[in-house]
């Protein structure tokens, strides 16, 4: 039987990427894996914690926030500037096609790399993430997109012996059709988190919240 790992942030598109690699190898053959990186939003790990229990599968923590202690990135804890808000669109007009500021340096290639590594490990076939369409769309995470996740998949692929390949079944996506999916596993949403800011509620305006929102509604749900 096949075994996945799957990189776990309890927000919205982890949350449905776990809720699919449980309903293809079975819970028993899932193991999560939540990333510590200095984040702001730590509450995203109290819910992964929550879902990891609700779906019953291993969960790995790993921490990489010493990697990251050079960024300025506003999504860290250690920065002093503002998280935006406003959408990703709006952002990348003053970016002149450079990443949003809440890019983290490289960090999906340091955490699927982090993942290959217990993936093998742990006798793993496949690595899921949730990366999507609508956070490559105009640069603002280069590391969304399917440029990217083509690259890493060859680079793991080939690094493996040829015993371990990336999946990012989103990563044509756009959130809405990402959320329909999830509704028809019945991914408990209620359950993830998505905010930037490090609150006890969502605050609603920065980027996330809105394409959370946005996606929630396409799908006819009232939720933040």
């Amino acid at each position: 039987m096949k075994k996945a790992l799957v990189l776990f942030s309890g927000g919205v598109d982890s949350t449905t990427c776990l809720a699919l690699a449980v309903k293809n190898y079975g819970k028993e053959n899932v193991i999560a894996l939540s990333v510590s990186y200095g984040q702001k939003h730590t509450k995203e790990l109290e819910s992964a914690e929550k879902l990891v229990n609700h779906y019953q599968v291993e969960h790995i923590s790993l921490d990489l926030e010493p990697l990251f202690s050079f960024s300025d990135c506003s999504l860290l804890k250690h920065s002093d500037q503002e998280i935006p808000k406003e959408s990703y669109a709006e952002q990348l007009q003053k970016t002149n096609g450079s990443p949003v500021t809440t890019y983290v340096p490289f960090r999906n290639g340091l955490f699927l790399a982090s993942a290959a590594s217990i993936a093998l490990s742990k006798n793993c076939d496949v690595i899921f993430y949730g990366a999507h369409h609508d956070d490559a769309a105009g640069n603002a995470y280069p590391d969304c997109s399917s440029v990217f996740n083509d690259a890493m998949n060859t680079a793991v692929y080939e690094g493996s012996g040829r015993q371990l390949h990336i999946e990012a079944p989103f990563v044509s996506w756009g959130k809405k059709d990402v959320v329909e999916l999830g509704l028809k596993l019945n991914v408990p949403y209620e359950l993830t988190w998505s905010c930037y800011e490090g609150r006890d509620k969502p605050c609603g305006k920065c980027a996330t919240c809105l394409d959370r929102k946005a996606a929630f509604k396409a799908n006819g749900l009232d939720l933040i």
